[in-house]
Order: C-alpha cells, then structure tokens, then sequence
C-alpha cells in the first residue's frame, strides 16, 4: 500500500507536523490519509488471528466451556423436555452424554471460529458498500453475517451430537444406554437423516442467538477498550509514540483489551443473548427428542394417568408438531402456555453467561498466547 511521488509530497506539506514513516506490520498502522483512509476497513479486517491460532483456539474454548458446564445443560434439557424434569432423570445422572459433547464440541468450535473470523475480512472486501465503515450495514452487519455463516457451519458437526446428547441426557433410550448404544439406535430409527434431526431447528436458534450475541459482544469490548484508553487520559483515535502521532483501529484497540475483560463482554452478551432466545431452544429440544418410539417411552417413564396421558398426547400431535419450528412453537404456546416456552430460563442464561465467559474468554487468550 505504498504511496509515492507528488501524492505523498502534497501529504507532506498540508501535515508538516505528521511523518509519513510506516511502522511494521505487526505494530499499529501511522496514520492514513488521502486515498488510503478508504481502505482502512480492509486493511484493519485483514490483520484478523492466523488461521492455525483460530483453529486451536476455538478448540480449546469449545471443549473447555462444554465439559465445565455440562451438568447445567443437562439440567435445562430436561426443563425442556416433554416428559418432565423428574421424568427426564431429574438431578440423577447430569453427566448422561457428555463423551459424544466431548468428540464434537472441540471441532465444532474450531470450525465456527476459523470460519467466523475469515468471513469477516471477507465479507468487507467483497461488499465494501455493505460492510464497510460507511456501507448500509456497517461492523454490526458484519459481525451478523460471519456468525451467522459460522454457526451453519459448526451445525454440521454440532447437531448429530446434540441429538445423541440429548437423548442420553433425558434417557430416551432407557438409563443404562452408552453414548455408542445411543449412536446406533438413532442410525436404526432414521438412518443419517437421523443424526441431522433439528438442523433446522437449530440453526433457526442459533441464528438470532448468534446475531444478538457477536455484535454486542464486539460492542461491548469496543467500549470497555475506548473507556481503559480515555481512564489513562489518551484520545482514542491517536496515541503518540516518541514524538510521532499514530492512529489507534477498533481492530488494534480490542487486540489490547484484557482478556478478563473479554470474557465479561461475553458473559454479558451470551446471558441476553440466551434469555431472548430461550423459546427457540425449548423447540429445538422438543424435536430433537421426539422419536418414533416416544410414546411408548413416555408411557415407560410414567406411570398410571400420566402414562396414558402422555401416550395420547403423542398419538394426537397435529402435524408438524415435534418436526417443524413454527407448528411446535405455536402448539406449545397454545397447549402449555407461555411459561413452559421460558423452560429452563434461569439455567440455560446462566449456563451461556458463565459459559460466554469462558468460551470466549478462552478464545481470546488462545488467540493472544498462539499469535
């Protein structure tokens, strides 16, 4: 991006007080100028962690946040879960499941990271009108559409464990099945459609959770960054550096936000985030659970009136219910009221708040110890 002859004299002679002397890549950029100021979008996007680095480190936050909190989604499962809470396995056995999270949790977030950030700068150098700084969009906008891409991505490999999880977790197949025994039940009923059961369901939550949850996220450390650099009495478009004046890019600013501080930021989005998203979980879970023998399993896991009741309630299911999002979210709405749309509200925002902290927290100090 060098620029020579009368354009850098001319730039020269309206600043006399600014140099024109480039630092190195790896520091922050000098201030652009003329021309250059419009690709300042890309340049910044460009300069995102190494893919090896992202790679890595995705897998390490996955892993960590899914084994550390995985008692707590078991909990919230089972809120969710048709059959009811003591039906499901109640407090017994909170770590049903947890070998098939523990196979696909680290590839699923290495998937999601590497993608997310290498749609970002991709996404400003293809639509730069959209995306850019000044485009219709903007850093919000980029932020949606990476996570977004992103999380189909990581679906691919998420869902046939969550659905395997799942039903470990609220016994569906009885209480003494293996992850393995599970796995091969789901291939017998379905075959690999089985293990993509609530794709839709899922990408349909993960979307708007993920769209509400990566730029504020990204907002809220912009902030947190721009508030430590005015509490230390520097601007914060510039810094001075032995004398010369240099500009400060969100990009470089967030690099140098502490990572305790990252993982508050990600605490506090993941916790709205989950919250506003907790009805489209409870219909993710549903048809994740539903399978053809779920009568005859409810009508096992319960017993007397709750039993036929429970058989009924399978038998007389409108179509759609426990296979499609808008009829199952609508039919329990109408049928178990709103309230059982919150199920697991306090353990699934509490899960995703600790977990924000710990799965992006992880990330970005992955991302700074590998790079």
């Amino acid at each position: 991006m060098n620029r020579t002859g009368g354009a850098s004299a001319g730039l020269a002679n309206e600043r006399p007080t600014r140099t024109q002397a480039r630092t190195p890549h790896c520091s922050i950029p000098s201030v652009l100028e003329g021309s250059e100021a419009n690709l300042t979008d890309v340049s910044a996007a460009e300069t995102g962690p190494p893919f090896a680095s992202a790679l890595a480190a995705g897998a390490l936050s996955g892993l960590t946040v899914d084994l550390l909190f995985f008692p707590i989604d078991t909990i919230k499962t089972r809120l969710q879960s048709a059959q009811g809470f003591w039906a499901a396995g109640g407090f017994s056995g909170v770590y049903r499941g947890l070998a098939s999270t523990a196979v696909g949790s680290a590839p699923g977030a290495a998937v999601f990271f590497t993608t997310y950030e290498s749609m970002k700068p991709a996404l400003v150098r293809w639509a730069p009108g959209v995306f850019g700084g000044e485009g219709t969009l903007g850093p919000a906008g980029v932020h949606m559409a990476a996570a977004s891409i992103a999380e189909i991505a990581a679906c691919l490999i998420r869902v046939p464990t969550e659905v395997i999880k799942s039903r470990q977790q609220t016994m569906a197949y009885g209480r003494g099945t293996t992850t393995f025994q599970a796995f091969t039940k789901v291939f017998q009923e379905a075959g690999l459609r089985g293990y993509y059961r609530g794709f839709g369901s899922t990408v349909g939550r993960e979307i708007p959770f993920t769209c509400i949850q990566f730029p504020l996220y990204e907002k809220l450390k912009l902030e947190m960054a721009r508030s430590r650099l005015r509490s230390q009495g520097v601007p914060i478009d510039t810094i001075a550096n032995d004398g010369i004046l240099t500009s400060v890019s969100d990009l470089e600013l967030v690099r140098n936000l502490p990572t305790w501080q990252a993982g508050l930021a990600g605490s506090i989005a993941g916790a709205i985030a989950a919250g506003l998203t907790t009805p489209l979980d409870v219909v993710k879970t549903r048809i994740m659970l539903h399978t053809k023998q779920a009568a005859a399993t409810g009508t096992k896991s319960a017993s007397g009136s709750s039993a036929a009741a429970a058989a009924t309630m399978f038998e007389t299911l409108p179509r759609g219910v426990n296979t499609n999002i808008i009829p199952t979210l609508l039919h329990i709405g109408r049928t178990e009221g709103i309230k059982t749309l919150f199920s697991g509200f306090l353990p699934r925002t509490m899960w995703i708040g600790l977990g924000g902290a710990v799965f992006l927290g992880t990330f970005d100090a992955g991302i700074k110890t590998l790079s």
